[in-house]
Order: C-alpha cells, then structure tokens, then sequence
C-alpha cells in the first residue's frame, strides 16, 4: 500500500486523481465534480493498492466521508469504498495548462496512467475531466447521444 497527498473521485467507474500542492484546488474541484453526479472517494490523503484490474483509490479510515471545503470546514459527505485508476490530473496554474497537450503518462505503483493538467479554478475543469475520462456527466447538447 501507498499513501497519496491527492484527492479522488469516482465518475461512472472510472478513478480519477486530482494532485497538486496544497491550495492548488484539489477539494474545491472535487465538490464540483460531486456536484455533477461523480462519486466522491477521498480527500487530502488517498491510499493505494495494485489490484489485479490496476492501481485502486481508497480513503485512509481516520478521513473517509469528509471533504474540506475552504471557507465553510469540514463536511461529511457521502463515500464510496474506492475506485480503479484510470486518469490523473495534475492541478497547475492555468499559465501552466497546455492548449493543445500531447498525450502524457504517469507510472502509478508500476501502471502506466494516463495524465492531464489543468487549472482547477476554470469554470470548465470538471467537464474537461468528464471529457478526458469520456464519461461526459451532464453537458447539455454534446452528450454521447448528440452526436
């Protein structure tokens, strides 16, 4: 097992890391991202295992179903057991997040990952998970069957 300064959610079954420094927006997007129908796993610390389908997520027993919200405290928010690994997105200032990324990968206990940045503070962050993970939540207009 390891343990991870980063936060996870968990949309339509797919794992998603959010990393970055501490005030970088981990918690803030998480809430975001909750609010749009993903399942929430963990904040702040998240602990690792290889399984056999991958790299699971799971929230260390002291945190599971708190969330941090800057301004307000702690809540108690509704937890799921973990998820699988299938994104990371590393939180930077947004002079930072690349226009047109290349694709980018992250070794995660052995598994390669794949790895996104961007600026949690847009406004457009949690779709731009959604679309990365190709689980889009709630976009009115470009759903899967809009097309």
């Amino acid at each position: 097992m390891e343990r991870l300064h980063a936060t996870a959610v968990d949309i339509a079954g797919k794992g998603v890391l959010l990393v970055g420094p501490s005030g970088s927006g981990k918690s803030d997007l998480a809430l975001r991202l909750v609010d749009r129908g993903a399942s929430f796993v963990s904040d702040d610390q998240v602990e690792l295992t290889l399984r056999r389908r991958g790299v699971f997520a799971a929230a260390p027993t002291a945190i599971r179903g708190f969330l941090e919200v800057r301004g307000i405290g702690i809540i108690s928010v509704p937890v799921t057991g973990g998820c699988f690994v299938s994104l990371i997105v590393e939180l930077v200032p947004a002079a930072d997040a690349p226009r047109l990324p290349e694709a980018e990968f992250k070794m995660l206990m052995g598994q390669k990952i794949p790895l996104i940045r961007l600026n949690a503070f847009e406004v457009s962050t949690p779709i731009k998970i959604e679309l990365a993970t190709g689980e889009p939540l709630r976009i009115g207009g470009i759903g899967p069957d809009e097309h």
